[in-house]
Order: C-alpha cells, then sequence, then structure tokens
C-alpha cells in the first residue's frame, strides 16, 4: 500500500528523468545504507541517501549521474505529501544525494521517502526548528560519539530511538580507520584506510548497521567530526606517524569526501580541494544555538611531544597556539556574544576542562585536548566571563567515558567562580564493554575538584531542557560486546537557567 500511494502521488514516468541523467533500473536492492536527515532549519532541513547496490565494494553502480525522486509528507504512510521533488546522485559523489528542502512550516513533523527506478527507500522521520524568534517548552535531545564498529554492537541507539528525541548531535568518531582485527565481537573490512574508495567502503559498513539506521531515519541530526574521520590524533595538516604533509593532505582530501558523501550536510559543507567547512551555527529560535565546532582541521600539533599525558610544558601554554584557529574563534566568540538564544550549546569534540589524569600532588594533562592549547581555551573562558552570554553548556565526547564538570575560571579553586557546564559523554561502543569502578571513580574525583561525575561504560546523554531547566541523563547499557543489553539511567545532572553551576538530579 505505501509503495502504491507513494509512486501514485508523485506520478513519475520513465520519461521524467532529467537531461544526461541515467533512468535507475536495478536487480538489487539500492538504499542498502538508509536514509537520514540533519541541520534542520525552521523551514526545511537536508535529507540524505546514498545508492549503493553492492556497499562494501564500491558501491556498485555505474560511473553515471543518476536521477532520484523525494517526496516529503505530513504522516507516516506518506500520503499527504506537501514537497516533492528530483535530485540527481553523481557519480563523482559516489551516488549520496543531499536534498536541502525547503517551504516547510516551523517546528513540525515531517516524513519523507526516496525513489530510484522502482526501489523505494525506507520512510525516514524528521523535525523542523521552531521559527526565527520563537520560543519552546521543550527541547530533548541525545548527544553521542565513538561508534568503534569492531569493539561493540550499536544497542545504544535502540534505546536512543525509544527516548522521545527532537534531535541527534553527534561529536566525532563516527568511523575508526584501522585495518580489522581478529578476536573482536564484529570486524572491519578493507585495510588501513588511505584512499578515496577504502574511506567510502568503511562508511558504508558502518552505515549498513541496522541500529544506526533506524537511529539516523528517527530524528534529525547534527553532525560534526574528530579525529578517526581521518587518522588518530591528526591535527591539521599533520599525522602523527610521520606521513609526508602532501601525501596526508591526499588521504586527509579523501577522508573528508567520504565524510561528506555519507552525512546529511548542506552543500556549503562540499570538500574544496583538501578543506571542508564544518564548523557552523543550528538555530533553534530564541531558545537554542548549537555552535558547532571543528577541533581538528586547524589546530596546531600537539605540543610537549605529542599526544598523551603529561605535566603542561612552555609550548602547550604558548599564547600563539590554537586548537580553532583564528577564523573559528572570531566566529564563535561572535556567535556567542549576538545569540538571542536563552541556552548556548557548544558542540565540541575534546574534553574542554582541564583534567589531572596523574594521581598524586604532580599534574599530568592530556596533550591532544584544549589542556594542550591553554591560550585558546583561555580566550574562551575570558570572555565567557567578560560578556556573559546566555547559559552556555558545552557537550562533549572523544574519551569513551562519561564526566561532568563546572567549568571554573580557576579549576582548582573549589570557591572559583563558575562560567559553563561540561557535560562529556561516553562512547557507543569505542573500547568495549567498559566498567564502573568505585575506585577510578573515586580517584577521578579527588584529583580533580570541578568535576562531579566519572563513568566509564558505554551509552549516550539525553538532555531534556526547557526555559528554566536543563537536564543530562547518563544512559548506559552494561555490555556491547553481545547484542540486547538493557539500558539504565547511571546518574542525572541539572542546570539552573541563569546559573552556571552543575547539581545532582
Amino acid at each position: 500500500m505505501l509503495r502504491r500511494t507513494f509512486l501514485s502521488t508523485l506520478a513519475l514516468s520513465l520519461a521524467d528523468s532529467l537531461p544526461g541523467q541515467q533512468t535507475p533500473r536495478f536487480s538489487k536492492p539500492v538504499f542498502t545504507l538508509g536514509v537520514a536527515s540533519g541541520d534542520p532549519l525552521p523551514n526545511g532541513v537536508v535529507l540524505w541517501t546514498r545508492l549503493a547496490p553492492e556497499p562494501l565494494a564500491g558501491g556498485g553502480m555505474p560511473n553515471a549521474p543518476f536521477t532520484v525522486d523525494w517526496a516529503v509528507a505530513r504522516d507516516d504512510k506518506m500520503s499527504n505529501i506537501v514537497k516533492k521533488g528530483k535530485a540527481v546522485a553523481p557519480a563523482e559523489l559516489a551516488h549520496s544525494v543531499h536534498v536541502e528542502v525547503d517551504g516547510l512550516e516551523p517546528d513540525c513533523e515531517y516524513w519523507y521517502q526516496f525513489r530510484a527506478g522502482s526501489e523505494l527507500s525506507p520512510i525516514g522521520r524528521t523535525r523542523t526548528a521552531p521559527a526565527p524568534g520563537a520560543g519552546l517548552d521543550r527541547l530533548a535531545f541525545a548527544f553521542a560519539s565513538c561508534q568503534h564498529f569492531e569493539t561493540g554492537y550499536y544497542t545504544a541507539y535502540e534505546h536512543m530511538v525509544r527516548d522521545n528525541l527532537d534531535l541527534v548531535v553527534f561529536l566525532g568518531d563516527y568511523i575508526y580507520e584501522k585495518e580489522g582485527r581478529d578476536g573482536q565481537p564484529r570486524r572491519h573490512t578493507g585495510p588501513l584506510l588511505m584512499t578515496l574508495t577504502d574511506y567510502r567502503n568503511r562508511y558504508a559498513l558502518y552505515k549498513g548497521d541496522a541500529l544506526l539506521q533506524k537511529a539516523h531515519a528517527h530524528v534529525p541530526w547534527i553532525m560534526t567530526w574528530d579525529d578517526h574521520e581521518v587518522a588518530n590524533d591528526y591535527a591539521n595538516d599533520s599525522e602523527p606517524h610521520g606521513m609526508p604533509r602532501v601525501q596526508f593532505l591526499e588521504r586527509r582530501a579523501a577522508a573528508y569526501q567520504a565524510y561528506y558523501e555519507h552525512m546529511p550536510l548542506r552543500v556549503g559543507s562540499k570538500p574544496r580541494g583538501t578543506a571542508m567547512q564544518m564548523y557552523r551555527t543550528v538555530q533553534y529560535g530564541s531558545f537554542a544555538s548549537f555552535f558547532v565546532l571543528d577541533t581538528r582541521q586547524y589546530r596546531n600539533r600537539q605540543p610537549c611531544g605529542g599526544s598523551g599525558t603529561k605535566p603542561q610544558c612552555a609550548e602547550a601554554l604558548d599564547p600563539h597556539r590554537t586548537i580553532m584557529g583564528e577564523a573559528q574563534t572570531r566566529w564563535l566568540l561572535h556567535g556567542l556574544e549576538k545569540s538571542p538564544a536563552r541556552w548556548n550549546i557548544i558542540a565540541n569534540q575534546v574534553i574542554f576542562s582541564p583534567v589531572d589524569f596523574q594521581p598524586g600532588p604532580e599534574i599530568g594533562m592530556p596533550m591532544d585536548k584544549w589542556s594542550g592549547y591553554e591560550a585558546s581555551r583561555r580566550t574562551v573562558l575570558d570572555f565567557l566571563a567578560k560578556r556573559r552570554p546566555s547559559n552556555p553548556v558545552i557537550i562533549t565526547g572523544d574519551v569513551h567515558s562519561n564526566w561532568v564538570f563546572d567549568v571554573r575560571e580557576d579549576w582548582r579553586d573549589p570557591k572559583s567562580k563558575n562560567l559553563a557546564a561540561e557535560f562529556v559523554g561516553t562512547s557507543i561502543s569505542s573500547s568495549g564493554d567498559g566498567m564502573d569502578k568505585r575506585s577510578d571513580t573515586d580517584r577521578e574525583l579527588s584529583e580533580n575538584p570541578h568535576l562531579h561525575f566519572f563513568n566509564a561504560q558505554r551509552g549516550y546523554v539525553k538532555c531534556v531542557v526547557t526555559p528554566k531547566l536543563w537536564r543530562s541523563d547518563y544512559r548506559i547499557v552494561p555490555y556491547v560486546s553481545r547484542p540486547g543489553a538493557p539500558v539504565f539511567t547511571r546518574a542525572s545532572f541539572v542546570i539552573q537557567e541563569g546559573i552556571a553551576g552543575v547539581h545532582k538530579a
């Protein structure tokens, strides 16, 4: 019934194909990687899919563009279609489709579907942002990161879909670049990623996961990346294992293109040469602004001898070193100063707050995080102290563990003024099952007086935000080494509107 409704409503014939494109005829399913939506606006959203009848073997499509039809409806049966059109799936972009739909109503739920020849995609659900200046009574979103395919199953997404969310924010490490290893719950296919084909096949492996597809089809996502989308701990044009710069930039360009091909991003993010525009603002009326960062593409190399935990040397304190680059720093500070939103959310890859990982009186900090770029961190802190944007909250991924920080002017002084809150979420599957050891928690809390919570299990963070209160629920699955784990809330924390400190719920 759904198939007949969609086809009859669109009333498309084989002769309707756009000039220069082939009319699709397929002997295998082509929507093997599912559908997704992202970066909602008040009047529209990005819709994504990719044609890939042989997803793990380069896609299996001819080297020619194809026409794809799309439709947006008011109902999940696709019977009340309000927008429809055609898009080109170009061969040079792996036959991916990025449709920027407009003309929709603000703060409304919609459903969407694609058609290629006689093949229909799954039906996706999405939602537009509120109108400019409009408020909200409630915004529910989850943030997640680090979904290493080999080390576990994506059970967290199964529970996320049931959590009555409006949005998902993904904070990086969507794929991992290493070759497959034996003895893991699942196995990577293909070699260490170097070429465009390598990266495309790895994305296809990840996006073939049924639970990940369901989560993408359930709500719009706001995407950003971290390091493993290219190479572990890379910094700008530098690969930590000494790959020549020109060769690494070629690899980075391939990785960036494959990332764009597989994400619900606007055309403005399409790679240009070796660069790709990722930092941006996603506005939710006067209620929330999401400032989406890119802390990989513009940073200096990690200081003090490279990534790892060590004392902050003079290089880490160098006022000329940056984790965001000058242009992005200006964009962030200007955006925060002019933001009309009640809640200002910084979607960030690596831990912003200083963290002492060294037991005892000595201090050891991770140099790949903001602690390795103290001038950048201090610039943001000074701005927060002087300009006082409304309710700044930092959400962070990367470290495969859960943390809750007060962002203080001086992190070591319990009496120091709170400037913001930082919620750090664990991984979806990276590092395997994880653990919840009291001894680890006590050690981290004792070394870090600005820290409220530590946990090393897998899961995600669910945030429910109202005009007066922010609540973060740390949702945990006890294992990922096999499917079917239950979910529970390990801890919850709240922020009262107008008060920067975090409190346990």
